[in-house]
């Protein structure tokens, strides 16, 4: 006989209707949206108080690195990317180029294809996101172009996959393609719209000074490569020796340039017969240059609490609700300060084993 009561042992999830469907109530806790909640004849009094509540929880994402006999469970990525609000980050300036980063690494590894189906619209989603802000915004338009590519790779693989048609749902693939589509034509119809003549000043305009100030705030030496190829003055600042002896100091330690300089037999040299763009390199090809600086604002995991959150925003942690766990930690004689690390992309996957 089947059992049609309520179950003492699990009272199951607390389940919201949004705009884009059903989530559960844990998932959304963290995001801030609007809600159009369903009444239920089992939800009680106390979850609707708890759905009804403006209260607004930084994202966070609690991982379960090691299942034991206490602790059974495992890692969704489409609830962490849900509970850590990637889509609203796509419109970040700092996080654009994580999330960025992140999606390439799915489309272009296993595919998306791989993943739950929920998983999938969720990334398609993001994707379409990500098309939307560079047309308004009208910057980044080299990243999105990669992204569509890799995009076209993956709808030609799969349509030539089972007879011309992709295992799973094919209506959940139709939906996928229409999606890819859409991408696809913002990404086409794209025009850089120079600003009119009356806005001043323009980038021509600004003194050397100026300019060469912006172009020491550049990190990634492939835009370096980009902006002397575009303008004669940048050119011209950008092989200036502090440019690049700053970018080497930026991107590795004391130890490892003279290391380096050891290698090319210019330590005893004098600074201004330096050639530091030729040491920056030498430095990339030999350490790489460290992934936690490729970005502006990259997700952190709390070793307290075992938890992904981004650093600008916060996390509830178990310190801060306990304030002498910090003391327990170091009599039980954990002698690691470092209560946060940096998650690069690649490591991010790991957790959902991707």
């Amino acid at each position: 006989m089947p059992f049609i009561s309520k179950d003492w042992r699990s009272p199951g999830e607390a389940w919201v209707k949004t705009e884009e469907g059903w989530e559960k109530l844990k998932v959304l806790e963290c995001v801030k949206r609007k809600r159009c909640i369903s009444e239920c004849s089992s939800s009680s009094d106390t979850e609707n108080d708890i759905e009804n509540g403006d209260t607004e929880i930084p994202p966070h994402c609690h991982i379960t690195l090691k299942c034991t006999r206490e602790i059974a469970g495992f890692n969704g990525l489409g609830e962490a990317v849900r509970r850590l609000d990637f889509r609203s980050s796509v419109r970040d300036g700092r996080r654009f180029n994580y999330v960025c980063a992140l999606l390439r690494l799915l489309v272009s590894g296993k595919g998306i294809t791989s993943l739950p189906g929920g998983a999938q619209r969720l990334l398609l989603q993001m994707l379409e996101e990500v098309a939307t802000y560079v047309s308004d915004s009208q910057q980044n338009i080299n990243v999105l172009r990669g992204l569509v590519q890799q995009l076209r790779l993956l709808v030609n693989q799969e349509n030539q996959k089972c007879w011309g048609k992709p295992l799973g749902s094919q209506s959940l693939w139709d939906g996928h393609v229409q999606t890819i589509q859409r991408i696809q034509n913002i990404a086409s119809q794209i025009q850089i719209r120079e600003p009119g003549p009356n806005i001043r000043p323009k980038l021509h305009d600004l003194p050397e000074e100026c300019v060469r100030e912006i172009i020491l705030r550049i990190t990634d030496y492939k835009d370096l490569d980009a902006s002397a190829s575009a303008w004669s003055l940048m050119a011209a600042l950008i092989s200036e020796q502090r440019v690049w002896r700053e970018l080497s100091h930026y991107h590795f330690n004391k130890q490892q340039i003279d290391f380096i300089l050891d290698k090319m037999c210019l330590q005893d040299t004098k600074e201004r017969h330096r050639n530091w763009q030729a040491i920056y390199h030498a430095l990339r090809k030999t350490y790489g240059v460290p992934e936690e600086l490729q970005y502006a604002e990259i997700l952190a995991f709390c070793r307290l609490c075992r938890c992904l959150f981004w650093p600008s925003a916060g996390h509830p942690c178990i310190a801060d609700q306990c304030p002498d766990i910090r003391q327990r930690i170091r009599e039980a004689g954990n002698s690691d300060n470092t209560e946060t690390q940096p998650v690069p992309p690649a490591q991010f996957l790991k957790y959902f084993s991707l």
